[in-house]
């Protein structure tokens, strides 16, 4: 069953147009200061201009999201990774407002609990996978164990490993890990979407300051946001290994322009809406047999309706709603032969349908 209004060859052509430059080549190497820029907004001119194509988005999303779910054949991990302040919460509330909640579910993962630091580094992770039929949303994800346990590697002291399994270079090794990982559960029909919202410097300060000088905005703030704000150059190095190191032909990276946050909404309801476009999930075909089965039921239930009411409302509702659309594009109004004849009103003949 296809969605209210499939896009046509040339419309999917200009989306994957649209996102192309965000994509993160798999095996190329990422220096993400020199690669991306923050501010990129394809040729967009404010966000006035974006606002359409945001509410398109979502819509599309959410017939897809339909779908998914009435198939029940694929799950889906969205991973999202940034720098504080990038906006990650709010992109998720923006892009994922018209789906149905029940598919979706999101999870933020913060500084592991002495449970999980029993259990291998991927083990949380794993635990909170989506099912089938449903989205799932990492804020933050198993990505966190290459960045700021890298950046900070006295975090690695509290994972508990082996003294052998601390030697060599244990980052290379995680990097195929994860790869192997993420290879696996697209092998069994979970796709991976990941993305980086690529924030600058300089946006990520004037944040922080609007965050300090509104009130109401007071809460988000965190002395640990600058200190970390410290370690840019460390964390930036960290993501472009990690870009250059996970990028896969199964899970690639697409980097975000992070410093318009309708700009970033925009491109990453685009990213998500091609994956599922490329998944095409279907509701599923009903058979002959079970036709004829909610047949019966039909004619069952209109004849419970009593005195009075109409049999099948949604039926009547349906019929009145095509008449009505025929009246406003001009269907109903009668046509006079070229002949000069009287038309069929005027003979008093019932037009056919």
């Amino acid at each position: 069953m296809a969605t209210r209004q499939e896009l046509t060859a040339k419309q999917r052509q200009r989306l994957a147009d649209f996102i192309a430059p965000f994509l993160v080549r798999p095996g190329s190497k990422v220096s993400l200061a020199k690669d991306f820029d923050p501010g990129f907004k394809a040729g967009l001119k404010n966000k006035k201009a974006g606002v359409a194509l945001l509410e398109e988005g979502v819509r599309l999303l959410s017939e897809y999201q339909a779908r998914l779910a009435a198939q029940d054949t694929w799950g889906v991990l969205v991973v999202l990774q940034a720098l504080d302040a990038a906006g990650k919460d709010g992109t998720v509330r923006h892009v994922m407002s018209g789906v149905n909640p029940q598919g979706v579910q999101v999870h933020s993962f913060k500084v592991p609990s002495a449970e999980e630091l029993d259990h291998d580094f991927l083990w949380r992770y794993a635990s909170r996978l989506p099912a089938r039929g449903d989205i799932g949303i990492f804020n933050r994800s198993h990505y966190e164990e290459v960045l700021v346990v890298r950046v900070h590697p006295e975090n690695l002291d509290r994972q508990k490993l082996p003294k052998a399994s601390t030697k060599g270079d244990i980052w290379k090794r995680r990097y195929r890990e994860i790869n192997d990982w993420e290879r696996y559960l697209s092998d069994n029909g979970f796709r991976i979407v990941k993305l980086f919202l690529n924030l600058s410097r300089e946006e990520q300060r004037v944040r922080f300051l609007r965050r300090l000088d509104l009130p109401d905005h007071n809460w988000k703030f965190s002395a640990a946001d600058v200190r970390e704000r410290e370690r840019w150059d460390d964390y930036h190095r960290a993501f472009s290994e990690m870009l250059s190191h996970t990028s896969t032909e199964w899970a690639p990276w697409h980097v975000i322009p992070a410093d318009r946050k309708w700009f970033a909404r925009i491109a990453v309801g685009a990213v998500l809406v091609t994956t599922l476009m490329e998944l095409d999930p279907r509701f599923p075909t009903v058979t002959k047999q079970q036709r004829q089965a909610l047949s019966e039921v039909k004619r069952a239930l209109e004849a419970q309706a009593p005195e009075g009411a109409a049999r099948d409302p949604f039926e009547r509702a349906r019929r009145d709603a095509k008449t009505a659309a025929k009246s406003a594009r001009g269907d109903d109004k009668p046509q006079r032969p070229a002949t000069g004849g009287a038309n069929a009103s005027e003979l008093g003949v019932e037009r056919s349908e």
